[in-house]
């Protein structure tokens, strides 16, 4: 131990012979910056009274010229000759003695002071405070399963400070929800971190370490947590129309103006299969309501499908069309009325979107390479009000097919 002491000891002198170096050549180099932006205020000034001095000499030269000029006109003998140049030299003089007091700084344009005072006052206190502290990198937090858990596509992760340890922050990661690499999800100083827009029916692990400025610490131990099976959503007014108007709930739209609105829900899905239904509750116009799903940027003032962001199939009375980037195409007999369902199909690990109404195929799969990440869409107008049904399990075809 003895031995052992003398050696740590040792390592640590140098060690602070070592930072303390780093110090002085810092103190070194900012030095050089200070006193190279003292050489260039130097110039500075000097480069100006200099262009002064040189515009002053030059005024002056010209000026006597101009007395030197008149002196030689007095001396001048014949007076018809005097009168030629006479009236304008007056007119020169008066000219020069007018711009004389306009063109002339007689007072320096700068001042020979360096108006600068060098603040070390804080740099000097610093060093007086240069002194050893008692840390370490931190021990690693305790995960709290009680406190966490996981709820629709979002999880809750809880942890307790390490109790002998100073920590000034905390890094959560989570996996990908399949036993991939980690990534880093949260850093601060708070101690319970909720994270939303995960995949659906995935097992997440969740690790946490803890930071000082000495370093990073270990990490906890894992836990999982398990997202939901199916997803359950609502309709997302924030990221709708105004001219759109939800139920308490957000699961009930309608729409009084006679354009288009689209109304998304409040989860985008970007694998898995999803299945939900939409419940037709008013439909006494002559409109045709547009379902489907659409990325988040979709164009919220027009139809479903019109734009290239929105994959729909909007439907009528007797019969249904399916819609992407204003390409119509696979009409479909069979339309909605009061009551009646249309469903959704998302399937994301084949990449495809299929319809249904009454819980019966309406046409073929209607679009396929769905890639990314897709949100549920409805658009609709005056006259029309649907409710949106979310955790439930696809028609039995689905499966067989």
């Amino acid at each position: 131990m003895t031995d052992k002491v003398t050696e740590n000891c040792s390592d640590f002198e140098t060690q602070v012979s070592t930072q303390c170096d780093a110090l002085i050549e810092a103190i070194h180099r900012r030095k050089q910056e200070l006193l190279d932006f003292i050489r260039q205020n130097k110039e500075m000034k000097l480069r100006t009274l200099k262009d002064q001095v040189s515009t002053c000499t030059c005024k002056l030269q010209h000026t006597t010229g101009l007395l030197q000029f008149c002196i030689e006109a007095l001396k001048e003998t014949d007076s018809a000759a005097f009168l030629q140049v006479g009236s304008m030299l007056i007119t020169r003089v008066a000219n020069v003695d007018i711009t004389w007091h306009k063109d002339v700084v007689t007072s320096p344009r700068i001042s020979h002071e360096f108006d600068l005072t060098l603040e070390d006052k804080s740099v000097l206190r610093a060093i007086e405070q240069l002194n050893f502290i008692q840390m370490k990198p931190p021990n690693a937090p305790a995960i709290i399963p009680e406190e966490c858990s996981a709820e629709n596509n979002s999880v809750t992760v809880a942890w307790q400070p390490p109790p002998t340890s100073y920590v000034e922050g905390y890094v959560l990661e989570l996996d990908n929800g399949s036993g991939g690499e980690f990534r880093e999800v949260y850093c601060g100083k708070e101690t319970i971190c909720t994270v939303d827009g995960l995949h659906f029916n995935s097992m997440y692990n969740a690790r946490v370490k803890a930071f000082n400025s000495t370093g990073e610490g270990e990490y906890s131990e894992l836990i999982g947590l398990q997202t939901a099976e199916v997803a359950w959503f609502t309709f997302d007014p924030c990221l709708s129309p105004p001219e759109l108007q939800f139920s308490e709930d957000n699961c009930t739209v309608s729409c009084e103006g006679y354009e288009h609105r689209v109304a998304l829900g409040s989860v985008g899905f970007s694998r898995g299969i999803h299945y939900w239904e939409f419940s037709i509750n008013r439909y006494d116009s002559d409109t045709d309501p547009s379902f489907g799903i659409a990325r988040l940027d979709v164009a919220k003032d027009q139809m479903l499908g019109k734009d290239d962001k929105g994959w729909s199939m909007y439907i009528d009375r007797q019969r249904s069309w399916f819609m992407h980037g204003s390409v119509h195409e696979q009409r479909s007999e069979g339309g909605i009325q009061p009551g009646s369902t249309v469903g959704v199909l998302l399937d994301l690990d084949r990449h495809q979107l299929s319809f249904y109404v009454n819980e019966e195929p309406q046409g073929p799969i209607a679009f396929q390479d769905l890639y990314g990440v897709f949100y549920p869409a409805v658009s609709l107008n005056r006259g029309v009000s649907v409710t949106l049904h979310t955790a439930i399990d696809p028609p039995s075809d689905s499966d067989e097919s």
